[in-house]
């Protein structure tokens, strides 16, 4: 496919979510994954993938950072496949890192597909995962007759890909009283902070739960959401009753409001059950989660709910707050939110693929990452893959929710997890930088005690203390934000100039800090980017906002600073301010279309 992409697009409405409340434990990321009959070929994944990436191009995207909200940007890079080598659902967005927002793994008979929340939801998910595996199937078995079968209709193109559902099917409601919801119960058990995420799959037969559901009169999603809310009160006090257990169960809109999106497109309902209020047997649990999914799974529910969170979006409070205001209070709000669920229970639907590819498949399967216990369902054939992801220390729920079924007639059987030994080299780096604060700060605390102890006449201790503190100051930043180069120099620029005016006011004001070092520094970090796009070949939408910013800094602050009087010695400001000045007029004149798009896009809203 050789279609027009957008250069950029803004983040759909979820995906903002996801960005603003993703953290290094709770990474949004989810695993979707393919059990084959036969060993994975890496040589033949990797053609795979690149045929898939040909079809679907949207997924080579990066996360980009604007004033107001961030954004995704076409991307170069290109996805190379690898043993699998790290913790499941593991971070892939870092920041001020470029780089693709999923990753294609195997180990043995296994093909990963990991993707990060903010790029595509589960459908996206799937959808990508069926190709990759068609056409992994078809370049390992087309010398033995096997065909190559298109799974997508010939008739979508990229913009359908890249559209946005929550936009297009927004409508301004009118505003209606919102009711306040009750504190859901929260799962006590000790949690594994430290340790590996838990991942516990089962299978059950589809024609097992369908024939169960039936007799019942409800429907897959309804028995299984009954089973798991029944699964959690059994392991609750009664004192616990008090607060319901609430289930969230992701929803596909595309089921509402047709849609070839390859984004997020889905929205949430949320079912319960009080067992403080009345006593709760299984067939009262599930009559009263069936009236919950009658009630909620409307099309007019369903879209007032999604108005409700367009319209948040686009309230001019916060459309114009700046990025990192809005996602510490996104953040905020997704932390509070949360105390409104007790866990989450994700129904990826069935995976279908053609005839002929079947007998090369085992079996389908998915599971998330979660500040909670989530249990994600999907199906191939007859087989219901089930896999419960947590990190409490503890199996329970997971043992009563498999009873229940039992007693329903609907039995399991287990999958043995198999995972390679992670990978940690992110703990050594985090490891060292610990060990090198720690011994910043004993060198600090060590100066002071001497200076309090001697009291020498020239505060040397004092001023060693404040180096080894501004060492450490400029060493961090340079660590937190090593993977982006340019911005690492821009942060250096405002700690070294604002560290030098400090030290400046301390040691009794004589001005070196602005006649010298303010001027003499911004040229030498303008100098260096320059220096460093060049040998790294920076495209302008790599380099632009920071050379702006770089030249917009040295040419305001010593200018404030010259008119307000601080300047004693002026020239070297000057030369500073005139440089910076004809830097600032050389990118208006001979990259002006660069400038204007990297303006538009940092500065949209």
């Amino acid at each position: 496919m050789n279609q027009k992409r957008a250069r950029w697009r803004k983040l759909d409405n979820a995906a903002k979510l996801f960005l603003a409340a993703s953290t290094k434990r709770d990474t949004r990321v989810f695993r979707f994954y393919c059990e084959l009959k036969e060993e994975v070929k890496k040589e033949i994944l990797q053609k795979a993938l690149d045929q898939t990436v040909e079809t679907y191009p949207v997924f080579l995207s990066v996360i980009r950072k604007g004033l107001f909200w961030s954004y995704l940007e076409m991307s170069s890079l290109h996805p190379e496949v690898r043993e699998e080598y790290k913790e499941p659902c593991s971070r892939l967005y870092i920041r001020d890192k470029k780089s693709l927002l999923f990753e294609v793994t195997y180990y043995k008979k296994r093909i990963n597909f990991e993707v990060f929340h903010v790029l595509t939801d589960g459908t996206g998910a799937t959808e990508f995962l069926r190709e990759l595996v068609k056409n992994y199937l078809y370049l390992a078995h087309k010398d033995d007759g096997l065909t190559d079968v298109k799974l997508r209709a010939e008739d979508v193109t990229v913009q359908d890909q890249e559209n946005d559902g929550f936009v297009k099917y927004y409508t301004k409601n009118t505003k209606k009283p919102r009711q306040k919801k009750e504190r859901a119960y929260q799962l006590k058990k000790p949690r594994k902070e430290n340790g590996p995420l838990q991942v516990r799959e089962r299978i059950l037969s589809v024609s097992e739960v369908l024939k169960r559901s039936r007799e019942l009169g409800v429907s897959m999603t309804v028995l299984l959401s009954a089973a798991m809310i029944q699964a959690i009160h059994e392991e609750m006090t009664r004192l616990q009753e008090k607060d319901p257990v609430v289930l969230m169960v992701p929803v596909n809109l595309r089921k509402f409001f047709p849609s070839d999106s390859m984004l997020n497109f889905f929205s949430w309902i949320e079912s319960g059950y009080h067992f403080g209020e009345k006593a709760g047997t299984f067939e009262e649990i599930l009559a009263k989660v069936k009236t919950d999914f009658k009630d909620k799974l409307t099309k007019e529910k369903i879209a007032e709910h999604m108005n409700e969170l367009i319209a948040l979006e686009m309230h001019p409070v916060l459309k114009f707050a700046p990025a990192e205001l809005k996602n510490l209070c996104i953040h905020a709000g997704a932390k509070f939110s949360e105390k409104n669920t007790t866990a989450i229970f994700s129904n990826m639907s069935s995976v279908v693929m053609p005839g002929e590819y079947v007998p090369y498949i085992e079996r389908f399967g998915v599971y998330t990452s979660t500040p909670k216990m989530e249990l994600c369902v999907c199906s191939f054939g007859d087989q219901l893959s089930l896999g419960f992801t947590s990190r409490f220390d503890t199996e329970n729920i997971q043992r009563n929710f498999y009873r229940i079924l039992k007693e329903q007639g609907i039995s399991s059987r287990s999958v043995e997890e198999e995972f390679p030994e992670p990978e940690t080299p992110r703990e050594l780096e985090m490891r060292i930088y610990k060990i090198f604060t720690f011994l910043c700060l004993a060198a600090i605390v060590f100066m002071i005690d001497l200076d309090f102890s001697y009291k020498p006449t020239v505060r040397w201790t004092l001023f060693t203390a404040g180096g080894t503190a501004s060492m450490w100051l400029a060493t961090t930043i340079g660590f937190f934000k090593r993977h982006n180069l340019l911005k690492n120099a821009m942060w250096q620029l405002v700690i070294v100039t604002g560290v030098s005016i400090l030290w400046d006011y301390l040691t009794g004001w004589r001005g070196w800090s602005v006649d010298f070092v303010l001027p003499i520094v911004s040229m030498g970090i303008l100098l260096a980017m320059v220096v460093i796009s060049a040998i790294r070949r920076y495209p302008a939408k790599e380099y632009m906002i920071y050379l702006v910013m770089a030249a917009g800094y040295g040419l305001v602050v010593p200018l404030l600073l010259l008119v307000f009087g601080a300047v004693q010695l002026e020239w070297p400001s000057l030369i500073g301010i005139g440089v910076c000045f004809l830097f600032l007029i050389g990118i208006v004149l001979f990259k002006w279309k660069e400038f204007r798009e990297e303006m538009h896009k940092k500065f949209h809203v």
